[in-house]
């Protein structure tokens, strides 16, 4: 058996079970449109609650400097 044959048999094997629980070998249109969909919301909340958490550290921050809590030196 040549090498070509072998590796050519060892990609087939791959891709059969590569794709073995799946239904179809198309992609679905609709499917990937809702995973994606669904991805971009995730990343969006995610997105939006990190920022959210940041501007009220940085609010805190400055009304602690405003209210004379804290205070800041420069170093140099």
């Amino acid at each position: 058996m040549a090498h070509g044959q072998v590796a050519g048999r060892l990609a087939h094997h791959a891709t059969k079970t590569a794709t073995l629980g799946t239904s179809s070998s198309k992609p679905s249109l609709i499917r990937e449109i809702g995973l994606g969909v669904g991805l971009g919301i995730f990343v969006g909340a995610f997105w939006k609650v990190y920022h959210v958490n940041y501007r009220r550290k940085v609010e805190d921050f400055y009304a602690s400097y405003e209210k004379g809590e804290i205070t800041v030196e420069a170093q140099g």
